[in-house]
């Protein structure tokens, strides 16, 4: 694993790391993923996206809880791609979001994610979205992968 580099990987690569489908997969590529360390992707916004006309019809704009996911979809492949991780669901247990930029059809998001900590199934990391390289949103997570953590569980009596 060290120093494992993955690059260009499309949505159907992307699927094959995290269970993320359709229409709740919100990222279209990985750029390069450093296993176990970082990861870069990007979203190309399209006023095809099912969210832009319900959210708002006269002004469109990328809901928060979607810039959230997208980043963190970014995220899970900095510990995702490890080989014994891979495929696995994971649970959010802690999000700290920051926006700083409405993002609109037509722009492309550039999101660079980098993972501080990967221990016993948690993850601890973040991720930061530039539109045209300013700073538009960012997130510190910890996320959990449900079936790492159950091999840590005190056994009952």
């Amino acid at each position: 694993m060290e120093n494992t580099v993955l690059k260009n990987l499309d949505v159907v690569e992307i699927q094959q790391y995290q269970q993320n489908r359709y229409p709740c997969l919100f990222i279209d590529y990985i750029d390069e993923v450093v296993v176990g360390k970082s990861a870069k992707g990007h979203k190309c916004l399209s006023y095809n996206e099912w969210y832009f006309p319900c959210h708002f019809a006269d002004e469109p704009n990328m809901p928060g809880f979607i810039q959230s996911e997208m980043l963190v979809q970014v995220f899970l492949m900095t510990f995702l791609t490890i080989p014994e991780n891979k495929g696995k669901k994971t649970a959010a247990l802690n999000y700290n979001v920051k926006y700083k930029k409405k993002l609109v059809p037509g722009m492309r998001v550039d999101i660079e994610a980098n993972l501080k900590s990967y221990r016993r199934g948690l993850a601890i990391g973040s991720a930061v979205g530039y539109v045209d390289g300013e700073e538009a949103v960012s997130a510190e997570f910890l996320i959990g992968i449900p079936d790492v953590l159950n091999q840590f569980k005190p056994k009952e009596k």
